[in-house]
């Protein structure tokens, strides 16, 4: 049986994923999982922790065993997952003491909008790298200590457990030997002092954590613990972690500064490789770690689009204007403009460069005439000008354009779509052939520790492009639509004010 096989798991915003790639970076077996959406306010998302840990042991056991009657043996395990999303469980019983407070949750913004007023916004991006915003797991911990009754009496006497998804599932996968996590998943806390790379006692002091709360933090290769024999009738290394969008950076082989990726998921997230300077942005970027390895942190500034595909859910799901989320690219192909439709998708307010927790999303230049055609690009392109404009706030930062853009996530399959960004943006687009880097990401990391792939260097040997899509919008077109696009962020911006 061979050895050469890594297990991802790829903890998602609304589903689990198993895969497993050989040492070419070739995923061989996959299995994947839809979980429930949890809204019990207006701009509360939770998920239910028992579901999401369910699902995570099925689509493992499933790949496993149709990797056992292949005869693929893996070697070690690598886990990716949705940030900042917030848990807090019992150390003796491993039960959580509420639903998991999804990254997209902005039940804090007020209190987050009270310590803006105080002045503590600069201490916070100083030392985090982060803006003061309830994206960030930090107030969500707050909220849960001071919201579930008897939390925090238990928390200051060691009783419980805080993690992101990582920690969480590393928890239940080791039987609870475990309590860690990786210092990319540690740098989206707001806890984190990214320069240091400790957990910063000024910033618990801010929020109130108490420290015995906290994993200890780990490189994003490193040896994690090994699985509970019980889940999976045997003892498999943990050998790599990091939070997704770094993840799909690495699968990306993104490790030279300069190198910029963009992830079309639940929402969207560049990434702009910096090396080792934690370059601090003017234009409202978060500085964030991209990966540590030995020890040694590399930087990356990243901009964060908090609605993408599930724009897309919403039109499937939500307005219920199409059976599948294929349907969209051959509706948005079927026009030849998009008839001054704008769609500003801010459904849980607007991320990067804008930060308003308290915006609402709005379509604007409706007529009697206005179909689902319509509508349907409209959210497509709305996920390309939300791009175009955190790589105009990245080129500001780092006065140097960039020369191409590595695209992955679901929504990479729509060739209109990436044409399309190639078009706003007006750079090369590239695709690569695996598209589900998140996941590879993992496994590169774990096969690096368990001997699989030999360093993050003999990683960029491996990236092979699919496609690529060059602009061919001529300059005036593309100024007009960017206008009109400009006008209806405005408009939300002014109507929420």
């Amino acid at each position: 049986m061979s050895r050469r096989h890594i297990l991802a798991i790829d903890q998602g915003t609304t589903s689990s994923r198993a895969m497993i790639f050989d040492e070419s970076g070739h995923c061989v077996v996959q299995a994947q999982q839809e979980f429930k959406q949890i809204y019990p306010q207006d701009g509360w998302v939770e998920h239910d922790p028992e579901e999401i840990w369910q699902s995570v042991l099925d689509v493992c056991r499933q790949t496993l065993n149709q990797a056992d009657a292949a005869g693929i043996d893996v070697a070690g395990i690598g886990i990716t997952n949705q940030r900042e999303t917030t848990l807090v469980w019992d150390r003796q019983t491993g039960k959580p003491l509420y639903n998991a407070i999804v990254w997209q949750d902005r039940r804090t913004a007020d209190y987050c909008s009270r310590l803006k007023a105080g002045g503590n916004g600069e201490q916070v991006s100083e030392l985090t790298g982060l803006l003061l915003d309830p994206y960030f797991s930090a107030t969500k911990l707050r909220w849960i200590l001071d919201h579930v009754d008897g939390a925090r009496a238990k928390a200051e006497k060691g009783d419980l457990a805080f993690g992101t998804i990582d920690s969480f599932l590393l928890w239940r996968l080791t039987g609870g030997a475990t309590h860690a996590t990786d210092a990319t998943n540690a740098s989206r806390t707001m806890l984190f002092n990214i320069h240091t790379q400790q957990w910063d006692d000024s910033l618990l002091g801010l929020f109130e954590i108490p420290r015995l709360l906290l994993p200890e933090v780990n490189d994003c290769i490193a040896d994690f613990g090994t699985t509970d024999t019980k889940l999976f009738g045997r003892s498999i290394l943990i050998g790599g972690i990091a939070g997704d969008q770094q993840a799909a950076a690495i699968g990306q082989a993104c490790l030279e500064p300069g190198m910029i990726k963009s992830t079309y998921g639940t929402g969207c997230f560049v990434l702009m490789n910096t090396g080792d300077k934690a370059f601090r942005s003017q234009n409202r970027l978060l500085t964030t770690v991209a990966y540590r390895v030995d020890g040694q942190p590399s930087y990356a500034i990243e901009g964060s689009i908090f609605v993408a595909g599930a724009a897309i859910q919403w039109l499937r799901d939500g307005l219920k204007l199409i059976d599948s989320a294929g349907e969209v690219e051959g509706l948005a192909q079927g026009l030849n403009s998009n008839r001054g439709v704008y769609l500003v998708p801010a459904f849980t307010g607007l991320g990067a460069p804008h930060w308003d927790p308290h915006a609402r999303g709005a379509i604007f230049g409706l007529t009697r005439d206005t179909g689902i055609a319509e509508i349907a690009r409209a959210t497509l392109e709305s996920i390309g000008y939300q791009t175009y404009d955190l790589m105009e706030a990245m080129k500001r930062d780092s006065e140097t354009g960039s020369k191409a853009l590595r695209v992955d996530g679901g929504m990479v399959a729509n060739d209109w779509f990436l044409q399309f960004l190639a078009d706003i943006l007006n750079v090369p687009v590239e695709r690569p052939k695996v598209t589900e880097t998140t996941a590879l990401g993992a496994a590169y990391l774990a096969g690096i520790k368990c001997g699989v792939f030999e360093s993050l260097a003999d990683i960029q040997n491996h990236w092979q492009r699919d496609a690529l899509f060059t602009p061919r919008l001529n300059t005036a077109e593309r100024k007009d639509l960017l206008r009109g696009w400009d006008k209806a962020v405005l408009r939300v911006l002014e109507n929420e004010n």
